[in-house]
């Protein structure tokens, strides 16, 4: 097959098309940009679907591999290498099809410079899909580092009053993280003789010492990533800075990127340490489930309160995968795709009531449920699905974490998943509170009664959203089926 037709590398490049039409557009054609972006991103998420459906869920290897000499420099065999399999299939979905939706969300958020907005958001996609399929160690971390490039552009030039501050600092705190990982994927090349991971995972034999320094220079860029406690302050920053469709796909993709790296490289490399580290990432992880929790809680901000849920809700996504279960791993897996639509959606619900009010202060708001019902009714199911509603998707995951952390022997101890379902409670507790803040009561200010309720376009952005809230919720077998024989396979080691 010719290798720019090879589905994966379709699917990743793609975007790169979109990027060169919008080239040729004049500036001023505002209309024309976003169309094209939109356009680019629609086809992008199709290319996702023929790769699923092309994709064979009974099998737990690596599946439609894109595979090429890259670079034969001393030895050194750095091969251009792209596969994907369970542990990646519904992180790539969530990312083509969260790109969509957060481009359509622009259409009147975004006036300055939209040519130059959607180009860096169709380069951020590319960057992305990279990232979730590269199978070189390499290959990876040119896909990792590059989509700070466009996410820097974005928080900096289209941000907030602070958005300088915030670009800068994530930026600097990432940047920290992944010189370390940069340092053990040389010293992996070189002693190892290969960048590619599944010939590194065939290898083994890392001594056990080495292993743990090897387990933490990855895990500096993870963590940073993700955020875990304490390496999450860039992120509340970045989040209230960003423009919404920014803040959508920080927290629905961007995020998933250091959680994944967990996944699909310190446990296969690193079995021993991971194993060692496990009561220590779990000790964190909880930390962070309470503390996001509880801050969150503090936040007069809405904006800023959907920010500080994401440390509480990615602290489960940590606990669940060095459960070192299946259970626990499936869990963190749905709970990544999970957090990506509850939390993309609640912003985009921020963003619609920050157009139409210019303010994310709670204490601006109240009543709203008697002239945006439609606004309300839809924010409640959300919210719902974010604190853990029975029968919504959040519920699945992170009972299914629980499940897996409770019987864990890698964690140790049940006081873990006690303390995670503290946080459960806890969530429930801010997002009603913001929820009594925001549409109860009576309406009090003027401002408020003057509001129009959700138009054809948002309801069409929030509508595809909801649609997976349930279907997750109701029946989340085919998700789980996708998942399953990757995991068990990757298990295999443990």
């Amino acid at each position: 097959m010719n290798f720019f037709l090879e589905p994966l590398t379709l699917l990743t490049f793609f975007p790169l098309l979109g990027v060169l039409a919008l080239l040729f557009l004049k500036p001023e054609w505002r209309s024309a940009h976003r169309w094209t972006a939109l356009v680019t991103s629609l086809i992008t998420f199709g290319l996702s679907l023929w790769v699923l459906d092309q994709f064979n869920a009974a099998s737990g290897d690596l599946q439609l591999i894109s595979r090429r000499p890259w670079i034969s420099v001393a030895g050194w065999d750095i091969q251009y290498y792209l596969a994907v399999d369970g542990l990646s299939i519904l992180l790539v979905l969530l990312t083509t099809f969260l790109m969509p939706l957060s481009i359509l969300s622009t259409w009147t958020a975004v006036e300055e410079r939209v040519k130059d907005f959607m180009i860096f958001f169709l380069l951020l996609e590319v960057g992305m899909t990279g990232v979730f399929l590269a199978q070189d160690l390499f290959l990876f971390y040119i896909f990792w580092e590059f989509t700070l490039i466009p996410m820097y552009f974005l928080i900096g030039i289209w941000g907030g009053a602070r958005r300088i501050y915030a670009a800068v600092k994530f930026f600097l705190y990432t940047m920290a993280g992944s010189v370390l990982m940069l340092l053990a994927i040389l010293w992996l090349g070189v002693y190892q003789g290969t960048f590619s991971l599944p010939g590194l995972i065939d290898r083994g034999g890392i001594p056990g010492d080495i292993q743990m320094w090897l387990f933490l220079a990855f895990a500096a860029a993870f963590a940073i990533k993700v955020p875990m406690w304490p390496l999450h302050s860039w992120l509340p920053d970045a989040h209230v800075e960003a423009p919404t469709s920014g803040s959508v796909i920080l927290a629905g993709v961007l995020l998933k990127m250091g959680a994944y790296g967990f996944l699909r490289f310190n446990l296969p490399l690193f079995p021993e340490a991971s194993v060692r580290a496990a009561p220590w990432v779990a000790a964190l992880a909880v930390v962070g489930i309470l503390y996001g929790a509880i801050v969150s809680f503090a936040q007069k901000d809405v904006k800023k309160l959907v920010a500080y849920s994401s440390v509480s809700h990615l602290g489960f996504v940590m606990l669940g995968l060095f459960a070192l279960n299946p259970q626990g791993i499936q869990g963190g897996i749905l709970q990544m795709v999970n957090h990506g639509i509850s939390t993309g959606a609640l912003f985009l619900l921020v963003g619609m009531i920050y157009e139409r009010r210019h303010t994310r202060d709670l204490e601006a708001f109240g009543g709203l449920w008697k002239v945006m019902p439609l606004y309300g009714t839809l924010t409640l199911i959300v919210a719902l699905s974010s604190m853990g509603l029975p029968g919504l998707n959040g519920f699945v995951g992170e009972f299914t974490i629980l499940l897996g952390a409770f019987g864990s022997q890698a964690i140790g101890s049940y006081w873990f998943a006690g303390l995670a379902a503290v946080g459960v409670i806890l969530a429930a507790v801010y997002m009603l509170t913001m929820f009594q803040k925001m549409f109860l009561g009576p309406v009090d200010k003027d401002e408020n009664k003057k509001l129009l309720d959700l138009n054809w376009r948002e309801i069409l952005i929030l509508v595809p959203l909801l649609v997976f809230i349930f279907w997750i919720g109701l029946y989340p077998k085919p998700f789980f089926d996708l998942m399953a024989p990757a995991v068990e396979k990757l298990l295999v080691g443990f």
